[in-house]
This record gives C-alpha cells, sequence and structure tokens, in this order.
C-alpha cells in the first residue's frame, strides 16, 4: 500500500467521523467523550487503512491507456509492464517517441501492444475495437486508462473558438468516445474504467477557461458512468492531478512561453489590442511562465495514484495526487464563500506578476 495524502485526508475524515460518533455517545450517556473518542479513532482509522490495503492482482490481466505518446500515459504504461499487465498503449502517432520507446519494451513475449488511433476519430476507434478483441483473452479488458488530452491556455477573448472546440473535442468528447467504444469489454471484465481530468475540473481561475469547461464536464461524465456500471461490477475511478507542468513538459522553456503568448497577440484585433494593452499581455506571459516552473517535475504521484485505481479492491471515487498547499486550495474553493477565492486568486496573480516584473 503506497502513503498518499488522499490516505492523510481520509484518516482525517475518520477522525472526525469518530468526534460525532464520540459526541453522540456522550449525550446518549453510552460512554464518557473521553474514553470514546481514542477508541473510535483508532478503530476507524484501521478499518480504513485495512479496506485501502486491499489489492487484486492484477499481473496477466489486460489494461488499455490512451495517449501514451508521452507524459502520464507513457509513464504508467511502462510501470504498469514491470507489475506484469499485458499493457494496450494507445498512441496518436506510431512514429511518437513514446510508441517508439513502449516498442523497445516489448520484449521476445510481448505483454505491450502499441495501437494508434485518436480518440476524436470514430473509424480510427472501431479499427482499434477489433485490433483489442483479438488480443483479448475471454475475460475481457481489465481497466481502460482515459489519458488523451490537451490543454491550452489563454484568456477567453484571446483565444480563438476553434481552440475551445479543440479541447472539448479532445478532453471530453474524445474520453466519452473511447469509453463507449471499449466499454463492452471492461464490463466483461468486471473492471475498471479510470480517466484523468484535473484540479481545473473542480477549481477553475483565470487563463484556464478552455481547459477548464471540457474539465469540469469530464467530471460530470465520470460521476454519472460511475452510478450507471455500479451494478454490472465495474469501478469508475477519476484522478484529478494537480499541477505537473514540470513533468509533463507542457511548456518546455520561458521561450516557448514567449512565443505561444507572441502568436496569441499577433492574432488579436487592434481594437482587443488597444482595450488589454501591452502590461495584460506581460501579465499572461508571467502567468504562464510560474504556471510551468511552479510545476512539480516528479510524476509519480499521478502514476501511483492511477495504478492504485486498477489495483485497489476498494478504488477511491476520486484520488487527488496534488501538494498540500493545491489541497488547501481546493478546498477552501469548494467550501468557503467565493469571495476568500477570488481575493486570494488575485492576490497570487498580482504577487507573480511583481516576481515576473522583478
Amino acid at each position: 500500500m503506497l502513503w498518499t495524502w488522499d490516505k492523510c485526508v481520509g484518516m482525517v475524515l475518520c477522525c472526525v467521523c469518530s468526534l460525532v460518533g464520540a459526541l453522540l455517545l456522550h449525550t446518549l450517556s453510552l460512554a464518557t467523550y473521553t474514553s470514546a473518542l481514542p477508541v473510535l479513532c483508532l478503530l476507524s482509522v484501521l478499518c480504513y487503512l485495512y479496506r485501502a490495503s486491499r489489492e487484486v492482482d492484477v499481473r496477466g490481466r489486460v489494461v488499455l491507456i490512451t495517449g501514451c505518446d508521452s507524459g502520464f500515459g507513457l509513464a504508467l504504461a511502462l510501470h504498469l509492464h514491470k507489475l506484469g499487465v499485458v499493457v494496450v498503449a494507445g498512441v496518436l502517432r506510431e512514429d511518437s517517441e513514446g510508441a517508439k520507446q513502449l516498442k523497445k519494451e516489448q520484449g521476445s513475449t510481448p505483454s505491450i501492444h502499441v495501437i494508434p488511433f485518436d480518440v476524436t476519430s470514430p473509424q480510427q476507434l472501431s479499427q482499434a475495437a477489433q485490433t483489442l478483441a483479438q488480443l483479448l483473452p475471454s475475460e475481457g479488458l481489465w481497466g481502460l486508462v482515459n489519458n488523451a488530452g490537451v490543454c491550452s491556455l489563454g484568456p477567453v477573448e484571446w483565444l480563438a473558438f476553434d481552440t475551445f472546440k479543440r479541447d472539448t473535442q479532445v478532453n471530453l468528447f474524445g474520453l466519452v468516445a473511447a469509453t463507449r467504444t471499449f466499454l463492452p469489454f471492461v464490463r466483461r471484465a468486471k473492471g475498471r474504467v479510470v480517466s484523468i481530468a484535473s484540479v481545473a475540473g473542480r477549481v477553475s481561475c483565470g487563463f484556464l477557461g478552455a481547459y477548464c469547461a471540457s474539465k469540469y464536464a469530464v467530471e460530470g461524465f465520470n460521476d454519472a458512468l460511475r452510478h450507471e456500471m455500479r451494478p454490472f461490477g465495474v469501478k469508475v475511478a477519476l484522478v484529478e492531478p494537480g499541477n505537473f507542468a514540470n513533468g509533463t513538459q507542457l511548456f518546455a522553456t520561458d521561450e516557448v512561453v514567449e512565443r505561444e503568448v507572441a502568436g496569441l497577440w499577433d492574432e488579436l484585433s487592434e481594437d482587443l489590442k488597444h482595450d488589454y494593452g501591452n502590461r495584460y499581455c506581460k501579465k499572461i506571459e508571467g502567468f504562464m511562465k510560474n504556471f510551468r516552473r511552479t510545476g512539480a517535475r516528479d510524476i509519480s504521484p499521478v502514476v501511483n495514484a492511477l495504478t492504485e485505481a486498477l489495483t485497489q479492491e476498494h478504488p477511491q471515487a476520486r484520488y487527488c495526487p496534488m501538494d498540500p498547499l493545491a489541497h488547501a486550495v481546493t478546498w477552501i474553493a469548494t467550501h468557503l464563500p467565493e469571495a476568500v477565492y477570488d481575493s486570494m486568486v488575485a492576490l497570487l496573480a498580482r504577487l507573480m506578476l511583481e516576481a515576473d516584473e522583478v
């Protein structure tokens, strides 16, 4: 069993529930508060950890992962391969670095199968399903990991409408299409559907409108699917990573960021350039640079969360591989009045801009 921040949060919730239980027992005069609280805390935490430690043997089972060209998908495919899982790696391009690396790992008895397909293409998905059917054992597909995605950054008025459509087409409709295509194989195995959303699917901020819109929708789709699949014995989980821009190389260097912002600026009308001004352009550039710089380089927490979603006997509905600060910000944004979160974001944006100007 891996130790994660999710488990820390789970243990805290166990203690909070124990606190309520101890107060209830004290009120009913069944036990004193001071004697009931430590016993209830200990029992609830032990039960939680025991449930979290229960695992399924996945050696020899088949897991399909979309978006294995790079980033989380590639890292997960290599990790599951080491665990003895038969990996079907979906890639957008067969000549990508990820596809080449995975093919090198195949060995004499292939346990990694690279299948090129675009999640936004019905024809390619149908062909991938036919290929998968030939590879699968009679028990079906143990896991489907919806990882393929894109991320566009920029103000709402700056981004072309096609950019909004692209983020939604890949992150939402591509995910839905892939799920619908491969779900019959997963139902046969009573397996798992694991989708990658984002902390940006629960908490939004400026310059992430296109990306957040698609990820918020993924959250709703996944919750509906989880309820629908429960009678079939299929477990559905969502992984909500924090900022791992450094580890996934979303923007490789500051020069790449500057080119991205300059490209957006050049496409604006003269009226919009006049309204926003050069200072706002620098503000966006500073945000994107800091977004990359502050992102975690080590993506293993995300890989571990995805692995647990596939291997735990009782997987969580949500996994949140993010640092404590991101956990705190998410809690503030989802539990306190919006004015508190808005003020905090405005302060952080101002500090980031000032830091970049220095």
